[in-house]
């Protein structure tokens, strides 16, 4: 994969782009962590988070996250759409019982409900549009009782996004090492804004900033919603 042609799964086709850019990038998503993500803060985030019981961490990645989480799940199950990055996760999270699902979250259906479901930096890639089928999976994949716990990159990293003009859904350019260019879709929201929009889609939620450039939130379904 050379040149700076569009891969399959264009700017049209949201959902297809944006697995196949996280195929194409399995073996440089770790330096992600190194060169933009102040990961000792953010694990130091995730502590005061409350993450426990029976566990589902959506859009798992390389297991940077799972690796966290183990140490406080009575079970673990991570998802991720891309098979590249499963092999890396498991491959991280050798020796322990955590088990490992491949598929697209927005054509998935559990089959067992979590105490808490986590995913980091995974909101922002939720477009619009999916927001409301997305948030009603997630009450049902949560036992009652439970909850959401997130982590993701706020408004400020606006400024660093190469955004994709006139797309269907708001979406970014990414380059990779090879020179191959990639769309994804990426939403930065606001916590005071996202907390009122779960809140009308039957969460109580609380989004708070991390640091100027990340938040973290945790919702719960609201009775009787």
């Amino acid at each position: 994969m050379t040149g700076t042609k569009e891969r399959q799964g264009g700017p049209g086709d949201w959902s297809g782009g944006q697995i196949a850019y996280y195929q194409a990038r399995a073996d440089e998503y770790d330096a992600t962590y190194s060169t933009r993500m102040d990961m000792p803060r953010l694990a130091k985030a995730l502590d005061s988070l409350p993450v426990g019981g029976d566990v589902l961490e959506i859009a798992c990645g390389t297991g940077q996250w799972t690796r966290l989480l183990s140490h406080r799940a009575l079970s673990l199950t991570a998802l991720d759409a891309a098979p590249e990055m499963l092999r890396r996760a498991r491959d991280r999270m050798r020796g322990t019982e955590t088990r490992f699902i491949e598929a697209d979250v927005f054509d998935w259906e559990p089959d067992r409900q979590y105490d808490t479901v986590f995913f980091a930096f995974w909101l922002s890639h939720v477009p619009p549009v999916e927001m409301e089928p997305f948030w009603d999976l997630l009450r049902w994949a949560l036992v009652p009782g439970g909850r959401v716990v997130f982590l993701d990159d706020s408004p400020a990293k606006a400024e660093i996004e190469d955004r994709v003009e006139a797309a269907p859904v708001p979406a970014v350019h990414r380059t990779l090492a090879d020179g191959s260019r990639h769309v994804a879709v990426k939403v930065l929201r606001d916590p005071t804004e996202l907390t009122s929009q779960l809140s009308d889609l039957g969460w109580d939620a609380r989004v708070e900033a991390i640091d100027p450039f990340h938040l973290a939130g945790v919702a719960r379904p609201k009775e009787g919603a």
